[in-house]
Formats: C-alpha cells, structure tokens, sequence
C-alpha cells in the first residue's frame, strides 16, 4: 500500500472541506451550529489536525476497499464510485442518525451530508488515480 497515496487524498479531502466550510456554507453552517467567530478560531490547530487524521483513515479504509480490484480497473470514476458509495451508504447514515437525536436542522444534514460524501468521492478518485503500479 502506498502511504502517500493515502496522505494525498485526506489532503485533497481536507481542501474541500476549506472551501466548503469557509466560501460556501461557512456563515450558514455557523449559524446552524450556533459556533461563534471566536469558538471557530479557538483551538483550530487541534481541531484541524484531528479532523486531517480521521480523513486519512477514511482513506486508508477507502483505498483497501479499492485495492481489492485490479489495478487496471483502478481509475479515477472506480474510485470516486467506491468513494461515492462508502459516502452514502456508511458515513451519511451514521451523521444522520446522530443528527435525528441531537435534533439537527434538516439544513445542517444537506451541508455536513453533502461534504462528507462529496469528499469520500474525491478522495476514492484521488486514491484510484494515483496508483503507481
């Protein structure tokens, strides 16, 4: 396996989420989730690190799952597909459930949801593109 490839994609995952979460839905998501300016700002190195290793084991999971087809078969649509789908089917679920209980609004799900399935199709793609044979 190759660790770089794994590093690349939780980077690639992390830049999405910069945008997503500054650019697109920042002040939207801030205000959903009721975090200040100041409370978004406190902490950021840890919170962003954790967050930067919890997306390489998302892609380690994602790229195990991806090395169990033939490395010709590995490009980037078969791994943003196998991403795509690991997004829907595991993680949205498991957000969906603790947002139902925390009593989210429905808005918060499309922001949060869509990010992380959107992110688990790019990094699947990443992961499938970079394979050095």
């Amino acid at each position: 396996m190759q660790y770089v490839e794994i590093l690349i994609a939780a980077l690639a995952a992390f830049l999405v989420g910069f945008a997503w979460y500054t650019a697109l839905f920042g002040k939207e998501w801030q205000r959903l989730t009721g975090i200040t300016d100041e409370e978004a700002a406190s902490g950021m190195a840890a919170t962003h690190g954790l967050a930067f290793l919890m997306m390489a084991i998302l892609a380690y999971g994602t790229n195990y799952i991806i090395n169990m087809h033939e490395l010709a078969e590995q490009t980037f649509a078969h791994g943003a597909f196998h991403g795509l789908l690991l997004g829907a089917l595991y993680c949205l679920p498991a957000l969906i459930i603790h947002y139902a209980y925390q009593r989210k609004p429905f808005k918060l799900y499309l922001i949060d949801g869509g990010y992380l399935v959107i992110f688990m199709a790019l990094m699947g793609g990443v992961l499938a593109a970079l394979k050095l044979g």
